[in-house]
């Protein structure tokens, strides 16, 4: 009998002590706020030699927002669009507009546009280092094309630290 608790006494005790195996230190790659505000600034630049007043968010691998600049003349409501934009991006991985045209094409997934947060407009593309996504920019005020243009612009500025 005795040997029987032991055994079984034994057993719970290993099986409540942390091991090696479940115990870990996560890394991960981040948008830093220098890094950010590189790709905010060649976003805004563009869009100003394009002749457009938009704002520039950018959002770290949680969605925060990390960076925001807004042109001197942009409109009030591009601030929640440029991030909203670039949480879309974030979110799902993939340019706010790739993801737009597939929740219109795929019923199966178009309740996501029900998310919060989440937009179904051009300008958010994702912060990528090969296949991992650490972040977003989105860009409001100019065309649809425009915006996406300016967000492309901002990630060639870093494209060096993005390999």
């Amino acid at each position: 009998m005795r040997i029987r608790f032991a055994f079984a006494a034994g057993l719970v005790a290993s099986c409540m002590a942390p091991s090696p195996s479940s115990a870990q230190v996560i890394t991960h790659r981040d948008v830093g706020v220098r890094m950010g505000l590189a790709i905010a600034v060649a976003a805004l630049d563009q869009c100003e030699a394009d002749g457009n007043n938009v704002s520039v968010a950018v959002v770290d691998r949680a969605g925060r927002l990390r960076v925001f600049l807004q042109a001197d003349k942009a409109n009030p409501h591009n601030l929640e669009l440029a991030r909203r934009k670039a949480y879309t991006a974030r979110t799902f991985g993939r340019t706010s507009a790739e993801w737009t045209k597939r929740t219109a094409e795929t019923p199966e997934i178009a309740a996501q546009r029900e998310l919060a947060d989440v937009i179904a407009l051009r300008g958010g593309v994702p912060i990528k280092v090969g296949d991992e996504t650490i972040g977003a920019v989105g860009v409001s005020g100019s065309s649809a094309e425009g915006d996406e243009k300016c967000a492309m612009a901002g990630l060639a500025k870093v494209a060096d630290q993005l390999r």
